[in-house]
């Protein structure tokens, strides 16, 4: 069975019924070899705004031009 073919059943489906057919489906790959390019236990840096010291200002002010027209 193809997806095109799922899709008008699954459509149909109500919204606590298509939550659970996406926890089963996640479920399926969790156990899945190789579906993540990423190494198991390995450690990946990850940007984030911390210590990013002037940013919010920098916002602040780019919010505060763009209220007053500016």
């Amino acid at each position: 069975m193809t997806l095109t073919e799922l899709l008008p059943a699954i459509r149909q489906l109500s919204a606590p019924e298509k939550l659970k057919l996406i926890r089963i489906l996640a479920e399926e790959l969790d156990t899945d070899e190789d579906i993540s390019p990423l190494e198991r236990l390995k450690t990946y840096d990850l940007s984030t705004p911390y210590n990013t010291f002037g940013a919010g200002e920098t916002l602040m002010q780019a919010m505060k031009s763009a209220d007053h027209g500016g």
